[in-house]
C-alpha cells in the first residue's frame, strides 16, 4: 500500500517501466494531481485545500518506509501531488496552468528560496516539505497572475 500510494497510484512507475529511468516522474505525478484538483476545482477551494492536506498526509505516510538514509526516489510522486494540490487552491484557467509550469520549475531547479532547505530535512518530511515550498511559490504566483490579470 505504500508503494502504491507513494508513486501516487503508479504514475511514478511509468517512466520507469517505459524507459527503465525514473527521471522526468515528478512531472507525471504533478500532470495527474493537476488533473485531479482541475476535477475537485468546481466544488470550492476549501475541496482542494482538503485534497493538499489529504495529499501531504498521504505523501508523509506512503514515503516513509522509503526514505532510508535520506533517500529519495525518483518514482516516489507522492509529494509532487500534494504540492500540485497546494499550488492549485482556488485558481482558474488559466492561471492554474502558470502555477503547475511555476511549480515544476521550483521543484525541478530548487533555485526558490527555501526548495533546497526544506529538501535536506530528514526523512519522509524532507522529501514532501520541498514540494509544499515549491507549492507555495506556484500559489503565489498563480493568484498574483488572477488577481491582476483576470
Amino acid at each position: 500500500m505504500h508503494r502504491t500510494i507513494a508513486s501516487w497510484f503508479g504514475s511514478g512507475l511509468v517512466l520507469g517501466r517505459l524507459r527503465g529511468d525514473h527521471s522526468g516522474s515528478g512531472t507525471v505525478g504533478s500532470v495527474v494531481a493537476l488533473g485531479m484538483t482541475l476535477l475537485i476545482a468546481p466544488s470550492g477551494w476549501q475541496w482542494q485545500a482538503l485534497a493538499a492536506v489529504v495529499a501531504t498526509g498521504l505523501s508523509l505516510w506512503s514515503s516513509r518506509p522509503f526514505a532510508a538514509d535520506g533517500a529519495d526516489p525518483g518514482w516516489i510522486v507522492a509529494d509532487e501531488a500534494a504540492g500540485m494540490f497546494l499550488a492549485s487552491i482556488g485558481l482558474g484557467m488559466p492561471a492554474v496552468f502558470v502555477a503547475f509550469v511555476v511549480f515544476r520549475v521550483a521543484d525541478a531547479t530548487k533555485k526558490f528560496p527555501g526548495v533546497a532547505a526544506a529538501e535536506r530535512l530528514h526523512g519522509a518530511v524532507g522529501i514532501t516539505a520541498d514540494d509544499l515550498v515549491a507549492g507555495l511559490w506556484a500559489l503565489a504566483a498563480g493568484w498574483a497572475l488572477q488577481l491582476w490579470v483576470f
